[in-house]
């Protein structure tokens, strides 16, 4: 893996191509529980002047009427997505009035998940999937699960560097074709090395008890309203958060587009028998869009996904499959709760390095066994990543995780070098290097300097939560809000309202005719 990096750069360099990095782009996309100022699950309507979830670029919400989204549009700087993430945040306080953003990945104390109110997106057809599509993850995993609040991080490697990767490989391949195959290399290394983001960036060892009333767990107990796992990095991509029973049968790993489009196509059309008790129309409601193992593709749970900006109207399963990768999505990143927008600069520097290290290490497929041993490594490092001496599965051997990290981001450093002879700057060296003093000091992760707070406080995960977003929300407020920007997205709220309206006004065919034409695309 190492060679083929290295030769790669090697190649890069010499042919005066390596320049051609300087144009990868980022978007950030950041969830959040909306929660009145005791840190209670908020209980109203999105805000009007927060424009219409539906329509608005930048602001709507995932599962729940109370989880905010924010998305920033593309960059070449993360330093630029970082800044515009901070203004988003910074017109919405605005329109929150005494609420506050969660600024944990695990919720806040809900004591019962029948008041979580499932996302609404008005009365068009397409606003209602949406709101069907939600229902039915009610219906199929609970409610509880879906109030779980990541960070999506969306990469691409510009254009003009495909043809002199191809070049440099003697590919012959169409340049789509080519461009597919080499995201799912990337994924493909993700996947395997994917653990040590996990480690490096992990912000969830504990949560409130709420989460888990009704359910066995194997957690202790920190405080009489917190659970926890001493060693744990991300409780939230454990089995106690996303997880899929159904799902596994499908046996995804992401060596090649076509299998993987075949695959997810495949589950939206195999009925699943506990889906099909729940029902499909009952009472002249719909509780899901069918009684599949997926609904639709954004259901199947995954820490990276090949993704395409589809066409109004398009299924992203169909955009992907007719015109290739066009970025990856990286959604194993929690909300770090000692950070304001729980993630900095530094962590997206080292990002960038970690995934151009992917994508140009080596080749090989996964196979099945090597399937198995991704996935019982990152539940090693989810629940025991900071355990002293864990050993993760390498081969038909076992090597520790402080060696495999430092072997790891030995190749995210040479990367790193050429990253910065780009910019004539050492950033992205410097964020390899923080990464390296976690490796030797557990302490330093931010999993586990969340425990400690908790420790040294004696306040529960709620409690510890709720004065973070209280500080965050005051740091954020510090530095205004510039008029053009406030301006800029008063004009989308606004704008996003009459698209709203517009779209129901335009609607010709009833709903059932509207699904069944979606899904049979």
């Amino acid at each position: 893996m190492s060679a083929a990096l290295q030769k790669q750069l090697d190649q890069l360099v010499r042919n005066g191509q390596a320049a051609l990095l300087k144009g990868i782009l980022h978007g950030i996309e950041k969830e959040g529980l909306r929660v009145n100022a005791q840190g209670q699950l908020s209980q109203t309507a999105h805000p009007r002047t927060l424009g219409a979830a539906l329509t608005h670029s930048y602001i709507t919400t995932d599962y729940s009427e109370a989880l905010l989204e924010y998305i920033t549009p593309v960059f070449t700087r993360s330093e630029d997505a970082l800044e515009f993430l901070a203004d988003l945040h910074r017109f919405g306080y605005e329109a929150l009035g005494d609420e506050l953003v969660w600024c944990a990945s695990m919720p806040c104390d809900i004591p019962d998940e029948e008041g979580i109110p499932i996302a609404r997106y008005g009365s068009s057809n397409v606003g209602q999937l949406k709101h069907v599509y939600r229902t039915g993850l009610k219906h199929r995993y609970g409610k509880m699960m879906q109030t779980i609040a990541g960070i999506h991080y969306n990469f691409s490697l510009p254009e003009n560097l495909w043809p002199a990767l191809q070049e440099q490989q003697q590919n012959r391949d169409s340049l789509q074709d080519f461009r597919s195959a080499q995201y799912f290399r990337l994924i493909r290394n993700f996947r395997r090395y994917g653990w040590v983001l996990l480690y490096l960036f992990g912000a969830s060892p504990a949560l409130c008890s709420s989460f888990l009333k009704g359910r066995s767990h194997q957690l202790e107990s920190l405080n009489q309203d917190t659970l926890y796992l001493p060693y744990a990095t991300s409780l939230r991509m454990s089995d106690l958060g996303y997880s899929n029973k159904a799902q596994s049968s499908l046996g995804i790993c992401f060596n090649h587009l076509q299998t993987y489009t075949a695959s997810l196509h495949r589950a939206i059309h195999t009925p699943y028998p506990r889906y099909d008790a729940i029902g499909l129309k009952v009472d002249g409601e719909y509780r899901q869009l069918n009684t599949s193992i997926l609904q639709i593709e954004n259901e199947y749970y995954s820490d990276i996904r090949p993704k395409r900006v589809a066409h109004s109207g398009e299924k992203p399963l169909h955009a992907l499959h007719t015109r290739g990768v066009e970025y990856v999505e990286i959604r194993n990143t929690d909300i770090n709760p000692l950070l304001p927008l729980g993630i900095d600069q530094q962590q997206a520097d080292f990002m960038d390095a970690f995934l151009v290290t992917c994508l140009l290490a080596g080749d090989e497929l996964i196979e099945d066994d090597e399937c198995e041993r991704i996935s019982d490594n990152l539940n090693r490092v989810v629940t025991r990543g900071r355990e002293p001496g864990l050993m993760l599965q390498f081969g038909e051997t076992e090597r520790s995780l402080t060696q495999w990290g430092h072997e790891i981001l030995d190749m995210v450093s040479q990367t790193a070098a050429v990253l910065d002879r780009n910019d004539q700057d050492s950033r992205f060296s410097a964020a390899v290097v923080a990464q390296r003093l976690k490796l030797d000091d557990p302490s330093l992760t931010p999993s586990a300097q969340v425990l400690a707070r908790l420790q040294e406080s004696r306040l529960s995960h709620s409690e510890f939560s709720l004065a973070q977003s209280l500080a965050h929300r005051d740091t954020l407020r510090k530095t205004a809000l510039s008029e053009k920007r406030h301006a800029y997205f008063s004009e989308l709220t606004l704008g996003s309202l009459s698209d709203q309206a517009r779209i129901e006004a335009d609607d010709s065919v009833d709903f059932d005719q509207y699904l069944a034409d979606y899904l049979a695309q």
